[in-house]
């Protein structure tokens, strides 16, 4: 149903809570510049895919990729490795993969369903 899960990234969360189940998080790297012939820190930015808006800005999180949710959205929060702030048994849990999934497959069939009554609707309208 879905690929297997790709390397798993620690980041920071940046901004939570000012977007719907989506925050931005840093994720540390490295970008070589061959004028000066070393490395050099190079941060990037991404929109990661909160579904239960559990985390907080200043958490440190593992994410993965998952599906695209959205344009910009295509990572998927594995886990909080540091809470920041508020402790996590006072927010809501991280999803697991297999939650994840089983949210997904429902979501679908119930997206089958509807364009199936659909098509029924249709075909007695035709009949009449």
């Amino acid at each position: 149903m879905s690929a297997p899960q790709s390397r798993v990234i620690n980041a920071v969360v940046l901004t939570a809570g000012l977007m719907q189940k989506t925050v931005k998080v840093r994720i540390g790297g490295q970008k070589w510049n061959k004028h000066v012939r070393k490395y050099f820190n190079y941060p990037q930015t991404v929109l990661v895919h909160d579904p239960r808006s559990s985390l907080r800005a200043g958490d440190i999180i593992e994410i993965s990729s998952g599906w695209r949710v959205s344009k910009s959205v295509r990572h998927v929060v594995s886990r909080i490795i540091a809470p920041f702030g508020e402790p996590i048994e006072a927010r809501p849990s991280v999803m697991t993969e297999v939650e994840r999934l089983e949210e997904r497959r429902l979501k679908k069939e119930a997206k089958q369903l509807r364009r199936a009554k659909i098509g029924t609707e249709e075909k007695i309208e035709e009949n009449a």
